[in-house]
């Protein structure tokens, strides 16, 4: 157990003979009993700036944790939205080459339907001009025709028709 003041103040000697100065041992007694008294105030002052210090350390310490915490679950969080961008991305990217491939297999499609087109109306049209042909031939003849008295001439072009 520690010594306190009060038992240095009380502590009594025994008295012999040719012993120590009484005053002069009361006096340093008292000198001891300041300083011992200062140095447990002193102790007592650092023991409460600690324990203020420990707190405040305590609590850096928790917003050190939280901290760490909410960045490792902010980079989880990052890391899932990245993820999720790219992942979300490669379908967008598929998607699209899905409806550019229909769009160019519809262009193409259409592109021979209307070749195809172009053909038989290409056809048409050398089968029209070559009777329109016919036809004016056949008028250029009637009209060629000295007289128009004749109407079996007539029939022919009809059938030419």
């Amino acid at each position: 157990m520690p010594l306190t003041p009060l038992d240095i103040h009380n502590k009594e000697f025994g008295r012999r003979i040719r012993g120590y100065d009484e005053d002069e041992v009361n006096e340093f007694l008292d000198q001891v009993i300041k300083d011992y008294e200062s140095v447990i105030r002193e102790n007592k002052e650092l023991q409460n700036q600690m324990f203020t210090l420990q707190e405040r350390l305590d609590h850096f310490v928790n917003i050190e944790e939280s901290l760490s915490k909410t960045i490792i679950v902010a980079q989880e969080a990052a890391d899932d939205v990245k993820s999720n961008a790219k992942k979300e991305s490669q379908l967008i990217l598929k998607e699209a080459e899905k409806n550019a491939d229909r769009i160019v297999n519809e262009s193409l499609s259409k592109s021979r339907k209307i070749a195809m087109e172009v053909e038989e109306l290409k056809k048409q049209a050398s089968i029209y001009r070559t009777r329109f042909r016919t036809l004016v031939e056949a008028q250029l003849e009637l009209l060629s025709m000295d007289g128009w008295d004749s109407l079996e001439s007539r029939e022919e072009v009809k059938e030419l028709l």
